[in-house]
C-alpha cells in the first residue's frame, strides 16, 4: 500500500424528504446568497425546485437560478454561471440534479474565485480554492455527489475533460433515494454501470498488498450485481434504490481508491465518445470497458482472474488463469447488456469512420501528447484497436 492522504469532509444527509432541510443546511455551512444550479424540466415538474425554494425561503435564504444543465455538462453554461455568481455576488453554490449539475455547479465554484479562464483547471492546473457547493442529488450514478472531482465539456473543439481538487467537494450531499424512483430505466442503468467503471478503474491498479481496498470494491460490485437488476424490476424499491445511491458515493469519494495507483484509461476513451455523440456516459463505459479489459488484460492476468472469482463467482484455472480472466469480462459484458446497456458500437450511436477522430482528439487533443496513461500506457495505435473493438 501507498502513502495517502485523504481528506473528505461532506456531511451526507441521507433518507426520505430530507431536501426539505436544504435551507438550514445552507444557513449551518454559511451561505445567505445561493445560486440553485439545476437541469430540464424534470426539477420543476416533479415539484422538487419548488421544495427546494421553499427550504430556502424558510431560512431567509436569498437565492438566483440557473438551469439548462445538459448531460455531458458544457463550458458555455459554466461561463453564464460564473458571470450570474460574480454579479450577485453569490456565496454558496445549489445544485439539485445529477453528476452533470453537480459537475457543472463545481466548475462554476472554481472559475468565480479564479482570475483567468476555468478551462486551466480541466488542463491540469489543481483546483486550491472555490466556492461552497451543496447538492440536492436526484440519479445515483457520477459519485459528483461525494467526490473532488468534476468533467465538463469545452465546446470549442468538443473536448471531455476532468478536474479536480478538495476545494470541489461539496460542503454537504442530501442523498434521498425517493427521487430516483422516477428515473427511466436506461437512466438508472447507465448510472449503475458508471458506479461499477468507477470501482473497476480503482481496482486496476499496479500497487501491491491494497488487500483492503481490493475488499471494500469487490463488496461494493457485489452489491451492484444484487440491486441493479432489483431496481430494474422494480423502480419503486426504495431499499435497492437507497443501496444503490449510497454504493454510489462510496464508489467514487475515494475511499476505495486510497494508498494505490489507479487506471481511468477507460473513462478517458469513453469521453470522446459521449463528447462526439452525446451518448449516455454509462451508456458509452458498457461497450468501452470489457474492450479496454480484453485489451490490456495481459498486463496482469491475475488482477482480473481474481475479480472474476471473487466477484462474478467465476472458478478458478489455475494452469490457465487467462481463461478465468476472460469469463469474468464476459459475465460482465452481458451484465450490462442484461440491465438494458448498449453491445457495441452500433447500439451506442457510434459509427466506424469516426474512430480516426475519436483517436485523435483522445492522444492530442487539448495538449496531450500522443498517449494516456493508467493501469497500461495507451498510444495511438492501442487506442485505434480498442475502439474497433467496440465495432
Amino acid at each position: 500500500m501507498e502513502n495517502f492522504t485523504f481528506y473528505s469532509p461532506t456531511c451526507f444527509v441521507f433518507g426520505r424528504d430530507t431536501e426539505l432541510q436544504a435551507g438550514s443546511l445552507i444557513r449551518r455551512f454559511g451561505g445567505s446568497r445561493v445560486l440553485i444550479h439545476y437541469g430540464g424540466s424534470s426539477a420543476v415538474k416533479s415539484g422538487l425546485l419548488d421544495r427546494v425554494k421553499s427550504a430556502l425561503e424558510k431560512e431567509g435564504v436569498s437565492f438566483q437560478l440557473l438551469g439548462g444543465v445538459q448531460p455531458n455538462p458544457r463550458s458555455g453554461l459554466v461561463e453564464k454561471g460564473i458571470e450570474l455568481c460574480r454579479r450577485e455576488q453569490i456565496d454558496f453554490i445549489l445544485a439539485v440534479g445529477g453528476g452533470s449539475v453537480i459537475d457543472s455547479a463545481k466548475a462554476i465554484a472554481a472559475g468565480t474565485l479564479y482570475d483567468g479562464d476555468f478551462w486551466d483547471f480541466y488542463t491540469g492546473k489543481r483546483v486550491e480554492k472555490a466556492l461552497p457547493v451543496g447538492t440536492v442529488l436526484t440519479i445515483a450514478a457520477a459519485g459528483s455527489e461525494g467526490s473532488p472531482d468534476s468533467v465538463i465539456t469545452k465546446e470549442d473543439g468538443m473536448f471531455k475533460r476532468g478536474a479536480s481538487g478538495d476545494a470541489l467537494r461539496p460542503r454537504f450531499s442530501i442523498l434521498n433515494p425517493a427521487l430516483t424512483q422516477t428515473l427511466p430505466p436506461f437512466q438508472t442503468a447507465a448510472g449503475i454501470t458508471d458506479i461499477m467503471a468507477h470501482l473497476y478503474e480503482r481496482y486496476l491498479t499496479n500497487s501491491k498488498e491494497v488487500e483492503v481496498t481490493d475488499r471494500l470494491i469487490e463488496a461494493l460490485l457485489l452489491t451492484m450485481i444484487h440491486e441493479g437488476p432489483r431496481v430494474i424490476a422494480d423502480p419503486n424499491n426504495y431499499d435497492a434504490r437507497a443501496n444503490i445511491m449510497w454504493a454510489g458515493m462510496m464508489a467514487h469519494n475515494n475511499s476505495c481508491g486510497v494508498g494505490r495507483s489507479q487506471d481511468w484509461n477507460s473513462h478517458n476513451i469513453e469521453h470522446e465518445l459521449s463528447a462526439m455523440y452525446d451518448c449516455a456516459h454509462g451508456a458509452g463505459l458498457a461497450v468501452t470497458l470489457p474492450a479496454v479489459f480484453t485489451y490490456v488484460m495481459e498486463h496482469d492476468v491475475m488482477r482480473f482472474a481474481k475479480a472474476a472469482v471473487r466477484v462474478w463467482g467465476c472458478q478458478m484455472d489455475f494452469d490457465h488463469p487467462e481463461v478465468t480472466a476472460r469469463e469474468g469480462i464476459e459475465k460482465m459484458r452481458r451484465f450490462f447488456i442484461s440491465i438494458g446497456m448498449p453491445a457495441n458500437f452500433t447500439e451506442l450511436g457510434a459509427k466506424e469512420e469516426d474512430i480516426p477522430a475519436l483517436v485523435k482528439a483522445l492522444c492530442w487533443g487539448d495538449g496531450r501528447q500522443g498517449s494516456i496513461s493508467g493501469f497500461v500506457t495507451l498510444d495511438e495505435k492501442d487506442c485505434e484497436k480498442i475502439y474497433r473493438m467496440m465495432l
